[in-house]
C-alpha cells in the first residue's frame, strides 16, 4: 500500500496549498524533518533570508510533502550574508484538538539578529507580534487562537573572545489555527514575517524597518 494512501484527504489538500504560495524571491525555503510528536501529520519548512542580491532559491523536498510540492534546483552564495531564519510547521489532528479548537495548526519560529543598541527597546518585543498580526491580516488569512512568545538573546563575549562585538538576538515563537486546510495565504504571510525581520522592504505603511547586523 502507498505510503501516501494513509494520508487524510484534508492533509493532502493543506500540503497541495502550500504549494501554491508567493513567497518572496529572497526566502529560501527547504522541507525539513517534521516533529513526530506534535500531531499524527506534519510538514515542516525552515527558511532562511540573505542578503539583497541572492539569486531565485530552490526548495529541495523529500518525504511525502514532496508528491504536493514543486521541486526546483538552486545554488546559493558561500558569501552571502544570512539576514533571518526560521521554520514553519503545520499540523494535523484528524480527531481535531480542545488546545488548537480545530484539526489544523500552524507553529512558527523567526529568529534575526539586531543591531546591540536595538536591545534596549521595551517595544521590540510587541512590535515583534505586530508583524504576525499585520502579516495574516495584509494576506487576508483568516485565524483563531493565536498564541506566541517573543524573546530578546544577549550575546556578550570575554576574555580571548572580548574583542568580538555583542549582538542582540530577536525570536518569535508564535502559533495559530487556520480557519481551513487551505493554507496558502498562511504560508504567504509568514514569508512576510520573515522578511520583516531580516530588515527588507517593502514593509505595510508605518513599519519601519530593523537595522541590518553587522559584520565584522
Amino acid at each position: 500500500m502507498n505510503a501516501l494512501d494513509q494520508v487524510p484527504p484534508d492533509f493532502l489538500h493543506a500540503l497541495g496549498t502550500l504549494r501554491k504560495a508567493q513567497c518572496r524571491k529572497e526566502l529560501r525555503l527547504a522541507e525539513i524533518p517534521a516533529p513526530a510528536r506534535l500531531a499524527p501529520f506534519a510538514v515542516a519548512l525552515g527558511a532562511e533570508v540573505m542578503a539583497p542580491g541572492a539569486g531565485t532559491p530552490g526548495m529541495p523536498l523529500h518525504g511525502p510533502a514532496a508528491m504536493a510540492f514543486a521541486a526546483s534546483a538552486g545554488a546559493g552564495d558561500e558569501t552571502e550574508t544570512e539576514l533571518a531564519t526560521g521554520r514553519f510547521i503545520l499540523l494535523h489532528d484528524p480527531e481535531g484538538s480542545d488546545v488548537w479548537d480545530g484539526e489544523f495548526r500552524i507553529v512558527t519560529y523567526i529568529r534575526a539578529e539586531l543591531e546591540p543598541e536595538m536591545g534596549n527597546d521595551e517595544m521590540l518585543g510587541t512590535v515583534a507580534w505586530t508583524w504576525l498580526v499585520e502579516a495574516l491580516e495584509n494576506h487576508k488569512a483568516q485565524y483563531r487562537a493565536a498564541g506566541g512568545t517573543t524573546t530578546r538573546v544577549l550575546s556578550e563575549s570575554f576574555g580571548t573572545l572580548a574583542e568580538r562585538p555583542g549582538t542582540i538576538d530577536i525570536e518569535l515563537r508564535a502559533s495559530w489555527t487556520p480557519a481551513s486546510a487551505d493554507v496558502t495565504a498562511h504560508l504567504e504571510a509568514w514569508s512576510d514575517m520573515v522578511c520583516t525581520f531580516a530588515g527588507l522592504p517593502p514593509l505595510p505603511d508605518g513599519v519601519t524597518p530593523l537595522p541590518h547586523r553587522r559584520r565584522n
